[in-house]
């Protein structure tokens, strides 16, 4: 009897297992399919960014904060353009949002509150340990090769993941056929900050 119990717990904790699996690749299915709907030139280069972003948050642009503020305004100053949504969620976790500045110019939310939302995003959030990353990255790329998007330059995009990971390094920049087709300015904000400080002026 007893044996029999173990058994059935083991069983019962592999299912679990195969189900959380199976849930995680039909989130990060959906994610690409998301972000591949609203930025169809996207490459992998840019799937690539749209996970990490969701595990990382804006922190390797957060080193100097008076000069990400300078950053920000000249930005603001000489954009004309604000392709996409007012906000999307990052990755398959939605740890962040991408937050378009377009509500700073429209008057939507002021410069300061933005900014003080913007460098709070990281005072509590947790980096994933970048070893981590690259086995979680891994996972991504497995379930965006069995989507058969037929990206441009998949291949060399892969490489050069693969060599920026073996580096210790995480960030990549947008590709060049995306900022050549989207005129987006954004900062990622994480997920309880925008919805608790930000998206009650949107709601207005």
């Amino acid at each position: 009897m007893h044996k029999k119990i173990i058994l059935f717990l083991i069983i019962s904790v592999m299912n679990n297992t195969a189900y959380a699996q199976d849930n995680i690749e039909l989130k990060i299915m959906q994610s690409v399919e998301r972000q591949m709907s609203l930025y169809p030139k996207s490459t992998l280069q840019d799937l690539y960014k749209h996970f990490f972003q969701d595990r990382f948050g804006p922190g390797h642009i957060l080193s100097d904060t008076s000069a990400s503020a300078n950053y920000l305004k000249k930005e603001l100053a000489k954009s004309k353009r604000f392709d996409g949504a007012e906000y999307e969620p990052t990755g398959y976790l939605g740890n962040f949002y991408r937050v378009n500045l377009s509500i700073i110019k429209d008057g939507k939310v002021d410069f300061s509150t933005f900014f003080k939302a913007f460098v709070r995003s990281m005072e509590d959030f947790k980096l994933m340990p970048i070893e981590e990353w690259k086995i979680e990255w891994k996972k991504i790329l497995n379930v965006i090769a069995l989507m058969k998007l037929d990206l441009p330059y998949f291949k060399q995009d892969c490489l050069s993941i693969d060599e920026l990971l073996k580096k210790g390094n995480y960030v990549m920049h947008h590709s060049r056929i995306f900022n050549d087709t989207y005129e987006l300015h954004y900062r990622i904000i994480e997920k309880e900050i925008f919805e608790k400080e930000l998206l009650p002026y949107l709601n207005k």
